[in-house]
């Protein structure tokens, strides 16, 4: 990467923000049209009379879409730019919201939540790519965690949501209104976010740097002239030096002597892998029936899971604070020390906890501090690894294969999202200390691999990286 200069720029904050937060919109239907599935489990399984296993695959098919919606973004924002896409995106999950809360049987719920999925690997893509597209350099690391923010916040409020209409129908398997069960709501409620995502993302302006590969230049200078109050000729200059080179990317643009990709590439891909194979998602996913299975009530696991969700809002507004000042490495680092001790704990509570019909059971002392554990897992991973890897995905790549490597990366995320979720029940079958052991593996990994492979790009153009 460049050692270039860094430049202290005059910005407008206010515009900034805005046009962060509409594309950032993405990551509340991400967060919750990955988290509303939650909700209707039970009720789906017991209406549509699915085995485990089937059951299983409705949750979890939805991420097949994710990584197909991933891999296609980056190339689809290239042809027909950021503000086109959004919109698709937005289309997706307005079908899905619909087809899933209409479904009348498991095939064509999967269908829908898979629809759902490409929405959700296209938001993934797409909102990282702008934000870092349109951001000052000196507060990119605040805007871009923005997503992160989005995302948290759109898992609390499916969960939100979910119990809310769960108790106004008396159960989420009761009909509530026109005849509909209350899960059927729960699918039917992500419409009205979808149609706002749509239609804000009409009312902000194309990417500058997008403009500038079609030709567009007076369009990315008034862009610019939105956010920047100073600079906006210099800006001009380094972006037309930078996309001058390709006018458009594509996946050739990503092969390398390493492995066959670039090495910056493989750093991009290894980030998204790492921030799913410590295991956050199973506490997202399994974490009420994780906390049954150990011993607790119902009605205290549904607590403890929403308690989480509001603890990872809380610690991602910390990193907002902290991204641009502190320095996006340090975070990771910190993250993955801290993540690898609690992880740690976690597997030893549950390794060593006596066995009741094959399940631990944790004693007063022994519940304490695995609740303690969990959540200081989710406060690690919430002010590092989840808002810090969405920032440097959108910062790291150069502009001539930005889109295509956010792709790349982002659809190897959905994978091994995939990949752990499908996972956990056996692992978990095998023993709860077995599998958080294995994630404290991963944490540990993280840290060696950030120590030893990722460069600090604060406060740094995205023209000057290479």
């Amino acid at each position: 990467m460049s050692t270039a200069p860094q430049v202290r720029e005059d910005y407008n904050t206010g515009r900034a923000v805005m046009l962060a937060g509409v594309a950032a919109l993405g990551g509340f239907l991400f967060g919750f049209d990955t988290a509303v599935i939650n909700g209707t489990v039970t009720a789906v399984t017991e209406q549509f009379e699915m085995g485990p296993l089937l059951s299983g695959f409705v949750v979890s098919s939805a991420l097949l879409g994710c990584v197909a919606g991933a891999y296609l973004a980056g190339r689809l924002a290239d042809r027909m730019g950021r503000i086109k896409v959004m919109v698709m995106a937005a289309g997706l999950f307005t079908a899905s919201a619909v087809g899933s809360g209409l479904a009348f049987g498991p095939v064509d719920l999967i269908f829908w939540r898979i629809v759902g999925g490409l929405g959700v690997g296209a938001a993934s893509v797409i909102a990282p790519a702008y934000i870092a597209e349109i951001s000052p350099a000196s507060i990119r690391g605040r805007l871009g965690s923005l997503q992160q923010l989005a995302i948290v916040t759109g898992i609390f409020v499916a969960l939100l949501s979910d119990a809310f209409l769960a108790r106004v129908a008396g159960g989420a398997i009761e009909e509530l209104w026109f005849s509909l069960e209350a899960w059927r709501w729960m699918f039917i409620a992500e419409v009205v976010p979808a149609l706002a995502y749509g239609i804000l993302s009409l009312q902000i302006p194309e990417s500058p740097r997008y403009l500038v590969s079609r030709g567009d230049h007076e369009g990315a200078r008034s862009v610019l002239s939105e956010v920047l109050v100073t600079g906006v000729d210099e800006r001009m200059s380094e972006i037309r030096r930078t996309v001058i080179q390709d006018r458009r990317s594509s996946f050739a643009d990503l092969r390398g002597s390493a492995l066959g990709f670039l090495p910056i590439v493989w750093i991009g891909v290894m980030l998204s892998v790492f921030q799913q194979f410590v295991g956050i998602n199973v506490i997202f996913y399994y974490s009420s029936s994780l906390w049954q299975q150990v011993g607790f009530s119902e009605r205290d696991s549904l607590t403890i899971t929403v308690i989480t969700s509001v603890i990872n809002i809380l610690v991602t507004l910390v990193a907002i604070a902290t991204i641009d000042n502190f320095g996006r490495r340090k975070l990771l680092l910190v993250g993955s020390a801290g993540m690898a001790l609690s992880l740690g704990t976690l597997a030893y509570i549950f390794g060593t906890a006596p066995l009741e019909g094959g399940e631990p059971v944790l004693g007063d002392t022994q519940g304490l501090i695995a609740l303690i554990a969990a959540n200081m897992f989710v406060v690690f991973f919430g002010v590092s690894w989840g808002p810090v890897v969405w920032v440097l995905l959108g910062e790291i790549f150069n502009n001539r294969i930005r889109a295509s490597a956010l792709g790349l990366a982002a659809a190897a995320q959905w994978l091994a999202n995939f990949a752990i979720s499908t996972t956990f029940p056996s692992l978990a079958a095998l023993g709860l200390g077995f599998a958080y052991g294995l994630y404290t593996t991963f944490a540990v990994l993280s840290f060696i691999f950030v120590f030893k492979f990722v460069v600090e790009t604060k406060g740094r153009q995205l023209e000057d990286m290479e």
